[in-house]
């Protein structure tokens, strides 16, 4: 697949996708297997606002693959998760899973809407109306979704409650619940300590000496907040913060516990402290050793890569570096963590959240932490190994592994 400056979201998850079968010498059959959605849904999702309006939005449910597992992945509410980019999350989620080697597949979820001006009511009802409308296709073991933008564990708490009484109780039908509900300990920071986790190993790996090592985090949401909040616990110098207002920046390293708690007072960045306040994007393009990019896609593009100045890119987003602008980094030297590898502490920690919902215990956050820790240290050895011995970067090496790993389970089940 040729190179181009602009492609849509789906087409660069399969460019990657095609660059790793290239690599491993994969053929067209199996390509022509793995390169598409098993299935896609489209429901209508019906709200009665809390002023008697009726409004009709679009959701969808695509399921990539499940060669190696049920097909797992978040649910988000964002007025551009439309079909393209809902079908190239899921096919990430694919690759995502088979890096870190968790026994699922990928599939992704979304409905079109800003839900930023939705009553807690009307968020309720969005949710069961969305729930029954994929209902017949969700289920613990054969397709599992998870929070994703916009969404969270009380969200994951009304699908439980609606899938419930359609099929009898099934906590494990959605991960990233309410402790009170069957989630996990360690849940609700796990994308983020998974991208810290990542970040230290790049970090090691570039020659950076992590004491006072700058940190840029774009995006101050869940995955972002967290990830400052845990990189700040371990000595690193997180000088800069985002969200789509603005950037607030402090050469000598931002407060960030007082900061998460301004947030969460106020909900916004604005009128902290005595600290620098910058345009949004000006956080991509700091001179910081890690920029960890926490937010939406494709911010790093054609038009902004040749000011980006850190030495170290850490994924916190999906697919928030364009392929064009991925290639012109990766021939400066900067090392990219990538997002199928970067934020899979999410996913992983699901897993664990499962698995604890189908054998009906819980373990404690020290060991769900533990174990989040021991397995992405391995699967970022592994893809390290893999770019080492095949001399491609850590992308191409991650969707090398992936992909392999996706086509052998297909094979052993005949499917290919």
């Amino acid at each position: 697949m040729e190179l181009r400056e602009h492609m849509g979201p789906f087409e660069a998850v399969n460019y990657y996708f095609e660059r790793a079968a290239e690599i491993d010498d994969v053929p067209e059959s199996t390509r022509a297997m793995l390169r598409m959605p098993a299935s896609e849904l489209r429901v209508e999702v019906p709200l009665r606002r809390d002023n008697g309006e009726l409004e009709v939005y679009v959701g969808y449910r695509v399921q990539h693959d499940s060669s190696r597992g049920p097909f797992k992945g978040g649910i988000r509410y964002h007025p551009a998760a439309e079909v393209e980019e809902v079908r190239a999350l899921a096919s990430l989620m694919t690759w995502k899973t088979a890096v870190v080697d968790v026994p699922f597949g990928g599939g992704k979820g979304g409905v079109q809407i800003d839900s930023r001006g939705l009553s807690i009511g009307e968020k309720e009802r969005l949710t069961r109306t969305y729930t029954r409308g994929i209902s017949g296709i969700i289920g613990a073991h054969h397709d599992i979704p998870a929070p994703d933008m916009n969404t969270d564990a009380q969200t994951m708490a009304w699908i439980v409650d609606e899938y419930s009484q359609l099929k009898g109780y099934t906590p494990a039908v959605v991960t990233g619940k309410p402790v009170a509900l069957g989630g996990s300990y360690g849940r609700e920071a796990a994308t983020g300590r998974g991208c810290v986790v990542t970040m230290e190993e790049a970090v090691s790996d570039a020659g950076i000496d992590p004491a006072g090592a700058t940190v840029a985090v774009q995006g101050f949401g869940n995955v972002g907040s967290w990830a400052a909040r845990i990189a700040h616990e371990r000595g690193y110098k997180v000088v800069a913060v985002s969200n789509e207002v603005g950037t607030v920046y402090s050469g000598d390293g931002l407060p960030i516990p007082e900061l998460v708690d301004h947030v969460k007072r106020t909900k916004t960045l604005e009128d902290f402290g005595s600290v620098e306040w910058l345009p949004a994007e000006d956080v991509l393009t700091l001179p910081v050793d890690v920029l960890l990019p926490a937010a939406i896609g494709e911010v790093i593009h054609v038009d902004n890569v040749d000011r980006v100045q850190c030495k170290v890119i850490v994924e916190g987003a999906n697919h928030p570096v364009t392929p064009w602008a991925d290639a012109a980094l990766n021939e400066r030297g900067v090392l990219i963590v990538p997002d199928i590898l970067a934020n899979a502490g999410g996913v992983m920690t699901s897993y664990f959240e499962w698995v604890q919902n189908i054998q009906q215990f819980r373990w404690d956050e020290e060991e769900v932490n533990s174990r989040l820790t021991r397995r992405l240290t391995h699967a970022y050895d592994q893809v390290r190994e893999v770019s080492k011995q095949r001399r491609i970067s850590m992308r191409e090496a991650a969707f090398v592994l992936a992909v392999a790993r996706v086509a052998e389970a297909s094979a052993l089940r005949g499917a290919i």
